[in-house]
């Protein structure tokens, strides 16, 4: 059978699907060069400008004109493109130069005041130092997480004749660390009944940069496994399969390759057509769209009290709750709390406020679910609270 085209709908619900904003202004997109700016004092010269008078389509907005120069994950690369065309829009003057890295390149270079802020899948590792470290960059006040991109990664394949694959988490472990190597292995075809699976080599694609999508995999895979899964960080084992740097780069190299499988944000996936694997949590096998992944967000706590809103990924990924999909990433934007100078201050407020604002169906044809109801206003307060 030939693989359904996934651009299209699936039972009744708009698919995630992976769409570049053809809008996105000139000046908008990343821009690679980045200037030094700070949290203090008279380097912040990403916001030099003078304040806009016409910034009236959103409420509230200071109008600050200038370049705001961040960094970090790829995986929110193209909900940038959406919000930073917005920003211009909403701020004549104002533009939003995204460099899309990877998480940690983002934080290295949030803590070594080459961005206002970082796009990163992981929060500040409190035992890696991070967390000091912001501070310090911060002048010495907190770095708040605010998880502003949410985007559901895809188990994403690539398996001529075969229309739908399901897969248990110990058989994502078990692929990933190459004890199944085969594609037509018992252990998959149990779980495949009436499936032509080939006797074929699975090639496994990993992320060879650090990311924080590689984080959040490896967690979900030991929470979701009973710590079957070993391996943790943002550097992805690199024992078994290739690597490829980036998300589109993973994704482009599974569309080359027959018989491979990746980690990769539904977006990407399904732009490249992939096969997107349906996934048994623990009650049966969970096919990834918008409603699966809405019920897996209902449930997501957060370790703190107060604007620093680090989600319990652990939680969330360990849940076994009916027809959800909880393999969610959290993309954060790391800013601080205090520190930056009046002109950077209220690009930051802006600009962020402008994202808040765009929560809208053209953030969801861009791979995206968009944030409301309690989780939104509590991103909201956070926001406000930016002094």
């Amino acid at each position: 059978m030939l693989r359904r085209n996934l651009n299209s709908h699936w039972k009744g619900i708009p698919v995630i699907r992976n769409f570049k904003r053809s809008a996105a202004i000139a000046g908008v997109a990343a821009i690679t060069s980045v200037s030094l700016v700070a949290c203090g004092g008279s380097n912040d010269t990403a916001a030099e400008g003078d304040n806009a008078t016409d910034a009236t389509n959103i409420e509230g907005l200071s109008g600050q004109t200038g370049q705001l120069v961040a960094e970090g994950a790829t995986s929110q690369a193209n909900a940038m493109d959406y919000f930073g065309s917005r920003y211009a829009e909403a701020v004549p003057g104002a533009n939003l130069a995204y460099n899309a890295t990877g998480s940690g390149s983002g934080i290295k270079n949030f803590i070594g005041n080459q961005a206002v802020f970082a796009g990163s899948d992981s929060a500040l590792k409190e035992d890696k130092g991070e967390v000091e470290k912001a501070r310090e960059r911060c002048s010495g006040n907190d770095a708040w997480h605010l998880p502003m991109v949410i985007g559901p990664v895809a188990v994403a394949f690539n398996l001529d004749g075969v229309e739908d694959l399901n897969l248990t988490v110990d058989n994502l472990v078990e692929i990933f660390d190459g004890t199944i190597t085969k594609w037509n292995d018992p252990k998959i075809a149990e779980n495949n009944e009436g499936a032509e699976l080939p006797d074929q080599d699975i090639s496994v694609i990993y992320r060879s940069d650090e990311s924080g999508t590689s984080d959040n995999f490896q967690k979900f895979l030991s929470a979701a496994s009973d710590g079957k899964w070993e391996g943790e960080g943002k550097a992805f084992p690199q024992n078994v399969g290739a690597g490829a740097n980036g998300s589109t780069a993973v994704a482009e190299q599974v569309k080359a390759t027959s018989g491979a499988i990746t980690y990769v944000e539904a977006g990407y996936a399904h732009d490249l057509d992939l096969g997107v694997a349906n996934i048994d949590f623990g009650s049966g096998a969970v096919e990834l769209n918008n409603e699966s992944v809405n019920k897996a967000l209902a449930n997501v706590q957060f370790k703190s009290e107060g604007h620093d809103m680090v989600v319990d990924s652990k939680s969330l990924f360990a849940s076994k709750n009916e027809g959800a999909y909880p393999l969610v990433l959290t993309t954060y934007e790391i800013v601080c709390s205090k520190g930056y100078d009046e002109a950077t201050k209220n690009m930051v407020k802006d600009f962020l406020n402008i994202v808040l604002e765009s929560q809208d169906a053209e953030l969801e044809d861009a791979g995206f679910i968009p944030v409301s109801g309690e989780f939104a206003d509590k991103l909201k307060a956070a926001v406000d609270a930016i002094a």
